[in-house]
């Protein structure tokens, strides 16, 4: 059977944008590894009708909503490989099977590559989050301590005086002048120098100097990456922004492969789910439209910044 479009990735950008896509009578194939990036945390927030709900209920149901729609087709599985193009894709899967499609879609979503501190990966998703829009509010306006890993750490620790009293622990990932210093300062920003041994408990940091810290919850700025090297394989560009490598898009998400798409975390940035449902409704629209109008195929043309 040779498919519209092919989802490679079934977490929320990949089925909203599967949403309009089956709502438009098209044949939609979505090809799931199953790993969403939020598996690790206990609930959603921010997510306007879900606020609160876990993130697994919120994509079950999903999942179970699309389902009803005749010309889907889920498959659960790895993408390998993708060949061919516009209009004549074959995917390829882990299991060796073959699938045809018009369009591409990619959904893939990132990882996370968190600092190398003992305890922070066994509380990531728990006690220490990325996005204070999705779990500040419920420190409940508590001592909160921001991880230096990046430039992008200092904004956050400026960011998050609004949910609680922060901590910005330097760890020797940053380098603060004046200005800098001054400008926390202003925010009533704690500053610590020193390095971080380990963390333990619910959130308590271990310092090297001996010191431990208790917080509410941690934040730390983790550099991502789309979760599959599919978008590289195939050709489409890259770029860098300031939270990591994403997949190169246009308004239209179009990749620079034509006929290849792709939205969500992999795409785009800042992350969280609403912008993520967001964004692949969207998606959704321009593929139909490309479905439509052939002639509108036409990749990207922005050059790709350097990585």
């Amino acid at each position: 059977m040779n498919h519209d479009v092919i989802v490679v990735g079934g977490s929320y950008s990949g089925m909203a944008a599967t949403l309009q896509l089956v709502r438009a009578r098209r044949s939609v194939l979505v090809i799931d590894a199953g790993q969403r990036r939020n598996r690790f945390a206990s609930h959603s927030h921010g997510f306007l009708g879900q606020d609160g709900v876990p993130p697994g209920e919120i994509a079950a149901n999903a999942r179970r909503q699309l389902e009803a729609y005749p010309t889907l087709t889920w498959l659960e599985g790895r993408v390998e490989a993708v060949a061919g193009q516009a209009d004549e894709f074959t995917v390829t899967t882990a299991d060796g099977e073959s699938h045809l499609g018009r369009r591409i879609l990619l959904a893939t979503g990132v990882t996370d590559q968190l600092p190398a501190i003992d305890g922070l990966a066994q509380r990531w998703g728990k006690t220490v989050f990325h996005c204070p829009y999705c779990h500040g509010y419920e420190l409940g306006q508590g001592r909160i301590g921001i991880v230096g890993a990046s430039p992008m750490s200092i904004h956050q620790a400026e960011l998050l005086t609004d949910w609680g009293d922060v901590t910005l622990l330097v760890n020797g990932a940053l380098e603060l002048n004046e200005e800098i210093r001054s400008t926390l300062e202003r925010r009533g920003v704690v500053i610590d120098e020193a390095r971080i041994d380990r963390i333990e408990g619910h959130a308590d940091v271990t310092m090297v100097d001996g010191r431990r810290l208790s917080f509410a919850g941690l934040f730390v700025v983790t550099r991502t990456a789309p979760s599959s090297p599919l978008a590289e394989t195939i050709g489409c560009a890259l770029e860098e922004t300031p939270m990591g490598i994403q997949i190169r898009t246009n308004a239209e998400s179009k990749t620079s492969v034509p006929g290849v798409f792709a939205c969500g975390d992999a795409a785009r940035f800042p992350h969280s789910v609403s912008l993520a449902v967001g964004n692949g409704a969207m998606t959704g629209f321009h593929i139909h439209r490309s479905l439509l109008w052939p002639e509108t195929i036409e990749p990207a043309q922005a050059e790709s910044r350097a990585l």
